[in-house]
């Protein structure tokens, strides 16, 4: 969708003045919404591989004569390329990512200010900018009245290694190391928390959100948030899109071998003090870093179970029932669903170096402890050999066992924990699931019509185009299934264990689904069996981990 923009300044107090643009639709007479791009949430660290700083009390962005210039994008942290969602790029990334984009409503806000919804970008935890979607035409032609806030991350290696030496640095300071990515995260919603009103937004109404690996973040946020006193308490509510939690993050151990795999790679002796391996690798370029992270075996740098963001306690209290009992305690609802055809696009990132089953298991090793790969692969392939309905290893049973992992299996494993656990809690009455079967036609442009309604084909639905357009057609159906019943989840329609927004399901097993016809139905899920019994497979295999 063709949009112009003209300056606008914003005032934030205390905070001091912006300025941003005001969007509107060429060609019309109405605005859409008021965009800040880049406003930063935090200063960077000190140095890399340590936690970024709040911004101080006394932090302003500019004045009324120089205002800070919030009129672009959030800085990129250094990635690897992938299709044309991540182009690589070292001329535009910067290890200073601690920025967010914002999208305001135009008009006088509510009295109590708008509802806030805080997306977080996908990209496997590997790659990704909030500066790729577009909430435009969401905020000015939806009317989802409500603050969208973008954060960027630091994601790879720059966020989410983990080592011993790493832990012994960050300890000398006070810090701890690992899931720098997620502390990231946390310290943007607690800028939301306490800023988003100077934008007219209601700090006690966030809704946190996030899509594919941005949902696997939501579930560890939410985690976290679970743990914190009542008056630190940030989420309202979340949306978990096309992803899942699904084991209990590696040990300290075990990403420990990464850490060495990637030493190796870059030729720093094993040998080495702590110290002068970590010199070495902070004094290297970013692009010598990612080119030698993709060479390694376990190349994907993942979550890591570090005992400050992440608990060792936290899948025992999925299966005890003491998330769930959280979560009912502060009446978080939460949204979760998929796409149909999730796999084709996972099929295609990093996909197994040989035709083999053994290669697949190597690539699955990069992004789940071997316990839970050895428990996994005899569920989907049991005899070993390749499935009839498969033509290969490489791409196509690839593809179906890792969104499995990823979305399918897991995310109705997630549901069974937080419905059916020995605790016998039951947070059914939070829970609103759906499945996308639906596909827009601006889609086509940008991935192959024969991969269907797969992993983020979605984009274009749940951001009203984002960005492109959707016929009047599309618009109808997508505000029907999707966006009208969102808007009103975000607005805080509900009460504890009733659906006032127009959802339509209850129970476990009920999925709001948006067929290809355009259609809503309420229907029960046939995979429900199939994912349970892998969810309760692989905590069997993870709960028989030796205690380290």
């Amino acid at each position: 969708m063709e949009t112009s923009r003209r300056s606008y300044l914003k005032d934030l107090a205390h905070r001091g003045v912006i300025q941003g643009a005001t969007i509107s639709p060429t060609g019309e007479n109405s605005d859409f919404c008021h965009y800040f791009g880049g406003v930063r949430y935090a200063l960077p660290p000190l140095q890399r591989w340590r936690r970024a700083r709040r911004l101080p009390s006394t932090f302003t962005y500019g004045t009324q004569q120089s205002p800070g210039q919030c009129d672009s994008g959030a800085g990129l942290c250094p990635q690897p390329g992938f299709l044309q969602l991540s182009p690589e790029n070292p001329d535009a990334w910067t290890e200073d990512c601690f920025q967010c984009n914002v999208w305001v409503p135009t008009g006088e806000a509510p009295k109590d200010g708008w509802p806030v919804f805080v997306f977080i970008h996908g990209g496997w935890l590997q790659f990704g900018s909030p500066n790729g979607f577009n909430a435009g035409a969401l905020l000015g032609e939806a009317d989802f009245n409500a603050v969208v806030v973008m954060p960027a991350y630091r994601v790879n290696l720059f966020g989410f290694l983990y080592s011993t030496e790493l832990a012994e640095d960050a300890a000398s300071v006070g810090e701890t190391v690992g899931n720098h990515g997620f502390w990231d995260q946390r310290l943007a919603l607690e800028w939301t928390k306490e800023n988003i009103h100077l934008f007219g937004g209601n700090p006690d109404n966030i809704t946190i959100s996030g899509y594919s690996a941005g949902a696997n973040s939501v579930f560890h946020q939410l985690a976290y948030d679970l743990r914190q006193p009542d008056s630190h308490a940030i989420v309202r509510q979340a949306c978990m899109f096309s992803n899942s939690p699904a084991v209990q993050p590696k040990s300290p151990a075990e990403t420990q071998i990464q850490f060495n795999q990637l030493l190796t790679a870059l030729g720093i002796p094993l040998t080495l003090p702590g110290n002068e391996k970590l010199a070495r690798l902070r004094s290297l370029p970013a692009k010598a870093l990612l080119d030698a992270g993709k060479t390694i075996d376990v190349h994907q740098f993942r979550p890591t179970t570090d005992s400050g963001f992440i608990l060792p306690t936290l899948f025992e209290s999925l299966d005890n029932g003491g998330f769930a009992r959280r979560m009912l305690a502060r009446n978080v609802r939460l949204m979760l669903g998929e796409c149909r055809d999730e796999r084709y696009l996972y099929a295609v990132w990093f996909p197994p170096k040989a035709n083999t089953l053994s290669a697949v298991r190597t690539r699955l090793i990069a992004d789940y402890p071997e316990r839970i790969v050895d428990a996994a692969l005899p569920l989907h392939f049991p005899n070993g050999q390749l499935p009839s309905d498969c033509k290969d290893w490489v791409s196509d049973a690839w593809g179906k066992i890792y969104a499995d992992m990823q979305v399918h299996h897991m995310q109705r494993g997630f549901i069974h924990a937080l419905t059916s656990n020995t605790g016998g809690v039951d947070a059914s009455s939070l829970l609103y699931r759906y499945r996308i079967e639906y596909r827009a036609k601006c889609m086509d442009k940008a991935m192959p019509i024969e991969w269907g309604v797969t992993h983020s084909s979605d984009y274009p639905l749940w951001f009203w185009g984002n960005g492109d357009v959707l016929t009047p057609t599309e618009k109808k159906n997508t505000y029907e299934a999707l966006i009208g019943p969102l808007s009103r989840f975000v607005q805080g329609q509900t009460a504890a264990g009733q659906d006032k927004f127009g959802w339509g399901t209850s129970g476990q097993e009920n999925v709001r689904t948006f067929k290809p016809d355009g259609t809503v139905k309420i229907e029960g899920d046939a995979m429900w069996n199939e994912g349970v019994n892998v969810w309760k497979k692989l905590r069997q295999a993870d709960m028989s981990k030796p205690k380290l």
